[in-house]
C-alpha cells in the first residue's frame, strides 16, 4: 500500500500550541504520531513524507524517531527538513511526479501549487506546508481543484492512503 504525509514536526513543542495539537506535551505528540503511523504502515508499505519531519530538534533525535517509522520511507524535503540520515530513505527529493500506481499522475512537493504537471488533464497535487484542518481539502474538492493537503493536521495525525485519496476525488483506481 501506498501513504502520504507531512508535517509531523516531530521535537517541535510550539507545534501543539500553534496548531491546537490535542497534546499536552512534545514527547506526547511524538508518542502519538509513531503510533498512529505503524498502526496503519505495513512494513512493505511505500510513505512518501512530503516534508517537515522535525522542527527544532536535535537531527541524531529525529534520526531515531524516524527509524522507528514503518514502511519504506520516501522524503519530499520541506522548509524544516534537516540533513537526516539519507540510509533511513528510499529516496529523498525536492519534487516528484508519482506515475503508474493510479489512473493519474500525482504530484508530490512540499509547497502547495496553483498549477501542477498535468494539472489541465485531471492530474493530482498533493502536498503540505500549510497545517490546514481537513475541511480544506473539501474546499478543494467543491471548487473542483484536485489538490490535498496530506499534512497530519488536516488528516487526524495519521498518514492517508492513496486508495483513500482517490476514492475521495471519486477516480477510479
Amino acid at each position: 500500500m501506498i501513504w502520504f504525509t507531512s508535517d509531523l514536526h516531530l521535537g517541535h513543542r510550539a507545534v501543539i500550541n500553534f496548531q491546537d495539537r490535542p497534546f499536552g506535551t512534545v514527547e506526547e505528540m511524538n508518542e502519538a504520531l509513531i503510533k498512529n503511523w505503524n498502526f496503519l504502515v505495513a512494513k512493505n508499505d511505500t510513505v512518501y513524507i512530503l516534508g517537515d519531519i522535525s522542527h527544532r530538534c536535535p537531527v541524531e533525535e529525529v534520526n531515531a524517531m524516524i527509524s522507528k517509522l514503518k514502511g519504506k520511507k520516501i522524503l519530499i524535503r520541506g522548509n524544516h527538513d534537516k540533513e537526516y540520515d539519507a540510509s533511513l530513505f528510499e529516496g529523498i527529493y525536492d519534487y516528484y511526479d508519482l506515475r503508474g500506481v493510479a489512473s493519474v499522475s500525482i504530484s508530490l512537493m512540499h509547497y502547495p501549487m496553483l498549477e501542477w504537471n498535468r494539472s489541465r488533464h485531471g492530474s493530482l497535487h498533493l502536498h503540505g506546508h500549510q497545517h490546514n484542518s481537513s475541511s480544506y481539502n473539501e474546499e478543494m474538492r467543491e471548487q473542483g481543484i484536485r489538490r490535498y493537503d496530506v499534512g497530519v493536521d488536516a488528516n487526524q495525525y495519521c498518514p492517508v492512503s492513496l486508495n483513500s485519496i482517490l476514492e475521495f476525488f471519486q477516480i477510479d483506481k
